[in-house]
């Protein structure tokens, strides 16, 4: 009986690594139709950078900063590359138990997750080669260092700071970063007039921006029920239900909000709403009731349409809505742990506040400064030239579309 439950549980992460997986490509669906089609191989390529090369970081570093053991809380680190533990291949992880290479690709495939919410942030008007260097940078050192402050029993732990899959330790993180980098690069040319008003640069195809949010939500499945790190049936259960309620309940939220406020029925709102609400239940799903759930995404949703209008105004160019949708919505999902559910309190609202200050400060502060001196030194940004003809055509020297009109800038 013991070796069937361990064989279940290890299955089931397994098939949530899958799940998570499969994420990657709904992210490159929904920046590659928000964005313009002169520009679609360059994310096509960031995209598969990030998953290629996180792999291989969260391999040498990653995985040891964030589960160094026995470490001051802080900052720590057990050796490069991956050490079997005391019982070798089938030593048992997480009371639920499954096995150290388990525990290792499901973590893995969540640390590629914090560049790809930079990647559709920054689009159409970024460096290839300083889009890498960054994403190494983010992904080997400054997503495990505060993974290892929760997750790896660090200070936010003790604190008794709660995060369940993520609002906070994956999604704010991402968000954290594309903040400082979009606020370096600037925006696209076009994005604003001469007057500083915003203007609507449409994506090219909203069918596979739709297609990518429907493979997210699938998902999240995974992200959020491997998250249980067992395959125990209540609990797996509990976590799919609040997870699906509150992306539906996104979606509605910001579909009512930005028809009413807007007056138009805008499909790219409703599609980041479901994201909003995805993320926002992430760092509660183990915690809520399906009522609670529809309530903290449909005010994710609604946080959504107003984190957009309000980048607008501070004049932050953000193509895909990547900063609203994970850092907006992650900082609300995490505040709510402490409003709604079985731990809601002011003392887990404290501890709440404190964790995504701490997060942001030291994202913060890392992030900017490097990229200071990336864009000080190499530069960050394309050229005029390079940006209106498209990044296809300069960083690739090539198209992803045949039946595309090299004469037009689409």
């Amino acid at each position: 009986m013991e070796n069937a439950l361990f064989t279940a549980n290890n299955v089931w992460m397994m098939l949530c690594t899958a799940l998570v997986f499969f994420m990657h490509l709904g992210f490159s669906l929904l920046e590659i139709g928000l964005t313009r089609q002169k520009n679609t191989v360059n994310i096509l390529f960031k995209n598969i950078f990030i998953i290629c090369s996180g792999l291989l970081l969260y391999f040498v570093v990653g995985f040891s900063l964030m589960y160094p053991g026995e470490f001051n809380g802080y900052f720590g680190f057990d050796g490069f590359g991956l050490s079997l533990p005391d019982g070798g291949d089938q030593a048992s992880y997480a009371d639920g138990g499954y096995t150290y290479w388990t525990d290792f690709i499901f973590q893995g495939m969540f640390a590629a997750t914090a560049a790809t919410i930079v990647s559709g942030a920054v689009a159409e008007r970024i460096k290839l080669s300083s889009f890498m260097i960054f994403s190494v940078f983010y992904v080997g050192l400054i997503y495990p260092i505060v993974g290892s402050w929760l997750w790896g029993e660090g200070f936010l732990d003790a604190l008794g700071f709660y995060d369940f899959a993520g609002s906070t330790i994956v999604h704010s993180v991402g968000g954290w970063g594309a903040l400082m980098t979009v606020i370096l690069l600037g925006p696209r040319i076009g994005k604003y007039d001469a007057n500083g008003k915003g203007l609507v640069i449409l994506g090219h195809n909203i069918p596979l921006a739709t297609a990518g949010v429907f493979i997210l939500w699938l998902g999240w499945f995974g992200f959020n029920g491997g998250s249980v790190l067992s395959a125990a049936p209540g609990e797996t259960s509990l976590v799919l239900v609040s997870t699906s309620l509150a992306a539906a309940a996104g979606g509605m939220g910001a579909f009512i909000t930005s028809s009413v406020v807007y007056k138009s029925l805008d499909v790219s709102m409703f599609l980041n709403g479901i994201l909003g609400g995805l993320v926002g239940i992430t760092a509660g799903a183990d915690l809520m009731s399906p009522l609670e759930a529809i309530a903290i995404g449909f005010i994710g949703g609604i946080v959504v349409v107003f984190a957009i209008s309000l980048i607008e105004k501070w004049k932050i160019d953000d193509p895909v809505g990547a900063i609203p949708v994970h850092l907006f919505s992650g900082i609300w999902g995490t505040l709510a742990v402490g409003i709604f559910g079985a731990q809601a309190g002011l003392d887990q609202l404290g501890s709440q506040v404190i964790g995504i200050v701490a997060v942001g400060v030291f994202c913060c502060a890392t992030a900017f400064p490097f990229l200071f001196l990336l864009k000080k030194y190499s530069g960050i940004r394309v050229s005029k030239r390079e940006e209106v003809d498209g990044l296809d055509i300069h960083e690739h020297g090539m198209r992803a579309y045949n039946n595309l009109d090299a004469s037009k800038s689409l």
